[in-house]
């Protein structure tokens, strides 16, 4: 019988050229292949549906428009807590190849691959210009090493299918590639297309967004990062050695760590980007004002948005009209160090547990909302405060599915609210260079050369606001073990990526979750009496999860019946 690879793989991008679409030509229905690819306008708008998918699995109401993986994480806590949501499903370890509701997971890349290869197959008869076609061609085929990506940090090896544009009627049954030829080949296609790609002080105005020459370095800086990491660096999940060439390298090869390291100095000795820095404003500033800048140094790659208020209307509370959807643990809270650097389980921190937001690293007051934090207040054209504290009218511990005792604040703008007609001009940062510094950090450190990692902690650290202290390393410890350092990386990564579709797949690669995300999230109860407040750390109310098969996520059954020869993930 015949098979089809997944369905939209096969149909999606067809259906999009011959029924009106929101990227083509929505008055007509007239439209094939041959009107779409014989027209310059409707070829780029074709290829600017493939960009539009980039940011899927970032976008904070992936599922069911409101949730995402953070809330299954030690992160975050979701507001909803229904069985049959996804977030839940994901957090509650429910997941299996019969429940699998995420389709987006394997379904989104590969249609837009499918999307990727029907574009090259046309572009050549396409009227656009030699110089443009070149371009677009390179531009088509990094958007596919993006979706690859996605599915390789998820799966392990999948079928890489080349330039192939499957029919309807193709009889397919293909087997995974392995994970090393997975890697091999998008290194290849992204040292390849760095050579032909702008960069982005080359592209024009009305062209800004599109892939570049850094993204290019930036993504190859990821997923070397990635393969070098634990869960894929010869820690397999599977004692059958064919299917642990699919899923991760079989053995261990520290030289992967230094192909990583040397893939995100390639970005930074590029000189095309930097951290957004302004500590003259207030400490830590730039940070904060980077997520509300949609052109900026920091940038790599992102998802360009018109002026709106994504960010305020998922996570603001319900006194400024927000979903709060996602809303920070104590976790996460406790992951911040002080303004001086240290961490607050250093009992030389400064850090008093009866007043625990004060000292603290500007990046916490940036990214979490505590208990009196300032923010806008539509109906008092002002900064107002945020009470937290158990009982406390509209955003109050317990109420309205407050759970953690804290909201959100990074990526949103203190001036607005998710109740006013204000909008930011933000994209949604896909790469940035504080990750590509904390990639360097990671890398360089396990090879042994752990000096080398201080400089990039170091820039990052006083870009935040902290202070920099008598020897200049803003709360480092001095001559750390590669051990220590690696323990510093981690956290430091942690709350500088908070949000931004990182904490699911680091947890995983780092082969940490099964101690980090497997047991009750923490949160912060706060009573007050009279004037004084008093701080409770308290278990949440649902557990997390984890089994050790969920490193890897399962291929859907539907898709694994379909095609027999492409094995399932191990445990599955």
């Amino acid at each position: 019988m015949k098979k089809i690879f997944i369905l939209s793989l096969l149909i999606g991008a067809l259906a999009a050229c011959k029924e009106s679409g929101d990227f083509l030509e929505p008055k007509t229905n007239a439209l094939t292949e041959e009107t779409v690819f014989s027209d310059s306008i409707r070829t780029m708008a074709f290829l600017s549906r493939i960009y539009s998918d980039i940011g899927y699995s970032f976008v904070k109401g992936r599922w069911s428009s409101h949730g995402n993986t953070e809330q299954a994480t030690d992160d975050a806590e979701y507001k909803y807590s229904g069985v049959t949501q996804n977030a839940v499903i994901l957090y509650s370890g429910t997941v299996s190849p019969l429940n699998f509701p995420f389709t987006d997971f394997w379904n989104t890349p590969y249609t837009n691959i499918r999307r990727v290869n029907l574009f090259l197959s046309r572009l050549p008869s396409t009227p656009l210009s030699p110089a443009l076609q070149r371009r677009a061609g390179a531009e088509a085929r990094f958007l596919r090493a993006w979706y690859y990506h996605q599915l390789l940090v998820s799966f392990g090896g999948v079928p890489l299918i080349g330039d192939k544009v499957f029919d309807i009627a193709d009889f397919i049954d293909l087997p995974r590639n392995s994970f090393a030829e997975c890697v091999s080949y998008l290194v290849g296609e992204l040292d390849a297309l760095a050579a032909i790609l702008p960069a982005t002080t080359d592209y024009s105005e009305e062209n800004y967004g599109r892939a570049t020459r850094g993204a290019c370095l930036a993504l190859k800086s990821r997923i070397l990062l990635y393969a070098a990491s634990p869960l894929f660096n010869g820690s397999p999940e599977t004692q059958n050695a064919a299917l642990a060439s699919i899923v991760s390298y079989p053995t261990y090869d520290a030289s992967h760590w230094q192909k990583a390291a040397d893939a995100a100095q390639a970005v930074i000795t590029s000189g095309q980007y930097s951290l957004n820095t302004d500590n003259a404003t207030a400490p830590g500033y730039g940070f904060y004002q980077v997520f509300l800048k949609r052109v900026n140094n920091e940038y790599i790659f992102f998802q360009n948005r018109g002026a709106n208020r994504d960010m305020e209307v998922f996570f603001n509370m319900p006194s400024r009209g927000g979903q709060n959807n996602s809303m920070p643990t104590q976790n996460l809270a406790e992951a911040f160090p002080m303004k001086n650097g240290k961490a607050i389980t250093d009992p030389t921190s400064g850090y008093d547990p009866k007043n625990p937001y004060i000292n603290r690293d500007p990046r916490f007051g940036y990214s979490i909302i505590y208990n009196e934090s300032p923010y806008y207040l539509a109906s008092s054209n002002a900064l107002v405060p945020v009470y937290t504290y158990e009982g406390a009218p509209s955003d109050g511990f317990t109420y309205s599915g407050q759970t953690t005792g804290y909201y959100t604040r990074k990526m949103c703008d203190v001036n607005i609210a998710a109740n006013t007609s204000f909008a930011v001009d933000r994209g949604w940062p896909l790469l940035r260079y504080a990750e590509v510094l904390l990639n360097y950090a990671e890398a360089i450190n396990e090879t042994g050369q752990t000096a080398l990692a201080y400089p990039k902690l170091v820039e990052l650290r006083a870009r935040a606001g902290i202070d920099p202290g008598a020897n200049q390393l803003y709360g480092l410890k001095p001559n750390m073990t590669k051990e220590e350092m690696r323990e510093v990386i981690q956290n430091e990564r942690r709350i500088e990526l908070a949000f931004e579709d990182h904490r699911w797949h680091d947890i995983r690669r780092w082969k940490t979750a099964m101690a980090v995300n497997n047991s009750f999230n923490k949160r912060m109860r706060i009573v007050k009496t009279g004037n004084t407040y008093t701080y409770e750390v308290t278990q949440s109310i649902r557990k997390h999860n984890f089994r050790p098969e969920m490193y890897l996520l399962p291929i859907p059954d539907s898709e694994v019946r379909k095609m027999p020869a492409m094995l399932q993930n191990p445990g599955w």
